[in-house]
């Protein structure tokens, strides 16, 4: 066992007095040691209830016979980072998960691991460290939120930040914004929508990193707590068979979860996450291979916020593998998983317990709700390496537009400008400076994106950036453009009234400024002083890589 590192042999006296000063038996240092990571704390509602989680794991551990070790990593709440300076600390927070699991991993020289995470940076920043120590691990994510009720529908946290915009034009009242702000987030779980840490919850399933029906089993439901307890027990089977992450995760695999993915409509933060955890497995995913499989697989289900789904709705038509079932010739189905057995052998074994749901609920690829996947890659002259959209939230009207830039060098400034109303029907909005490097730290656009749908504005109103958005996001809303404007690119160089293309379908995004004219302004242009001088995020500005290649730590 690798744990021997730390316990067998005259030398290991030390280190086993150590041990047993936590509380271990000799009987104990006969069996496999296993790490439990788990991302449990006080403020994410993800998080709540991670430490219940974390409980039924160690059971499942201890009735398969192995010693199960505790310890935590640090985890953000966007939803409470979003709108302000706290939000360019998310994306970095990524990295340094992964690292901090690498560490405790690697110092303490577990058999296998147990990886318990929910939410929108936690659960790639674990799966990074999968890949990188490539030992036996299993993921239980923490599950989705229920949608709470208000005014007879069921809402959720983006329903919020619709209202502000929404109160802001008089469209409700100050006790209609306090209905919604105390009945829709209900609970533990990850916000009720198809979100990003819903979609990376699926895509972990997707991946077979996680058992089947993990990704959409709610985080109140006793369902949780028994998939918890099977994943525990699964880990010692797959430490003593040594079925490690690198032979479950592969290009094969990452097609699959791709596919799963458009399939379902999830958040372009995917496209900044698979890449990353593809570099930490060796592998090279480009972002153009997201819009290669787009074209190829049908939306067959409609989650808010494009559509009026929520999670719980497909969990019970479900889940994950239900999509499965219904792509399953396009999939990859010899691939392995973390149950020991093929995808193909696990959806022969999937049962749909709710037939009748599944039918209503997801659609057939002969009649889907749409030809074409969730994410669509722009490129262009505003956008040369490129840049994502969930073409899947944006109306048909616009599906091709044309229209005046309104340029905001930051977030505050764009926001501003919205909530006074100064934007208008027709406007494209630029916000820049906030990728990678320039933010630092690639804040995601939901206050804006929110603001305008809440104003009656996401039919008429473009938003485009070189940072990202919320998995909540909907509407003609660009983002991740590349190269960003600390890097020089070409959004760096755009000015108040330059017309600015969009045509989804033919994948452009374009700035209608001639080449000469562009030059010009690039012989003017100065990079401008760094928003940071100290502290992690200066030193994440120093390394971050482009958002096109998942602003990875080069």
């Amino acid at each position: 066992m690798r744990s021997d590192n730390i316990k067998r042999g005259l030398e290991r006296a030390p280190h086993r007095s150590l041990l047993k000063a936590v509380g271990l038996t000799d009987e104990e240092m006969n069996l496999p040691f296993i790490g439990v990571v788990n991302s449990w704390n006080e403020i994410i509602p993800g998080h709540i209830h991670l430490d219940k989680l974390a409980d039924a794991v160690k059971a499942g551990i201890r009735m398969a016979g192995g010693v199960p070790f505790e310890f935590n990593t640090i985890g953000i709440c966007d939803g409470i980072a979003m709108g302000h300076t706290g939000m360019k600390n998310s994306l970095p927070s990524r990295e340094l998960i992964a690292d901090s699991i690498e560490l405790m991993v690697e110092a303490h020289q577990f058999d296998g691991m147990v990886m318990i995470p929910t939410c929108d940076k936690i659960v790639p920043g674990h799966l990074m460290a999968a890949g990188r120590l490539d030992i036996p691990a299993i993921v239980v994510t923490g599950g989705p939120m229920m949608p709470g009720i208000v005014g007879d529908e069921p809402r959720d946290v983006i329903s919020l930040f619709e209202a502000v915009g929404a109160r802001r034009s008089n469209k409700l009242t100050d006790q209609d914004l306090k209905n919604l702000e105390d009945y829709a987030c209900c609970g533990a779980g990850s916000c009720a929508g198809l979100f990003t840490a819903n979609t990376m919850a699926c895509v972990t399933e997707a991946l077979g990193m996680s058992l089947p029906g993990c990704g959409t089993a709610h985080a109140v439901d006793a369902r949780k707590i028994r998939i918890a307890k099977q994943s525990g027990m699964k880990i010692l089977e797959l430490v003593k068979k040594e079925i490690k992450p690198g032979r479950i995760v592969t290009e094969e695999s990452f097609d699959n979860a791709i596919r799963i993915d458009m399939a379902i409509g999830g958040s372009t933060n995917t496209a900044l996450h698979l890449p990353a955890i593809a570099a930490e497995f060796g592998l090279d995913l480009p972002l153009l291979r997201f819009d290669e499989i787009s074209k190829e697989t049908p939306h067959l289900i409609n989650l808010r916020p494009g559509g009026s789904r929520y999670l719980i709705d497909f969990e019970r038509a479900g889940g994950v593998h239900a999509i499965m079932q219904r792509l399953q010739e396009r999939l990859n189905l010899d691939v392995m998983t973390v149950t020991g057995k093929s995808l193909g052998e696990n959806l022969r074994e999937y049962i749909i317990i709710n037939p009748r749901t599944n039918q209503e609920i997801i659609a057939t690829p002969d009649s889907p709700v749409h030809a074409e996947g969730g994410i669509a890659v722009l490129r262009g002259s505003l956008a040369p390496d490129g840049s994502v959209i969930k073409q899947t939230a944006v109306s048909q009207k616009m599906q091709r537009y044309s229209g005046p830039a309104r340029v905001f060098d930051s977030e505050e400034l764009a926001m501003r400008a919205i909530m006074e109303n100064k934007i208008k029907s027709g406007d494209c909005i630029i916000i820049r400076y906030e990728g990678p490097k320039g933010g630092p730290g690639m804040r995601e656009m939901l206050s804006p994106t929110a603001a305008i749908a809440g104003m009656g504005l996401i039919d008429s109103v473009a938003l485009i950036t070189d940072g990202r958005f919320s998995g909540g996001t909907r509407g003609p809303c660009i983002g991740h453009v590349s190269p960003e404007a600390a890097e020089g690119g070409p959004i760096a160089l755009v000015h108040d009234g330059d017309t600015i293309e969009i045509d989804i379908p033919a994948r452009v995004l374009s700035l209608k400024v001639s080449q000469e004219e562009l030059e010009k302004r690039r012989k003017m242009w100065k990079a401008p002083a760094s928003r940071v001088t100290k502290g992690y995020l200066a030193r994440y500005q120093k390394q971050v890589g482009s958002g096109d290649k998942g602003a990875i730590i080069l």
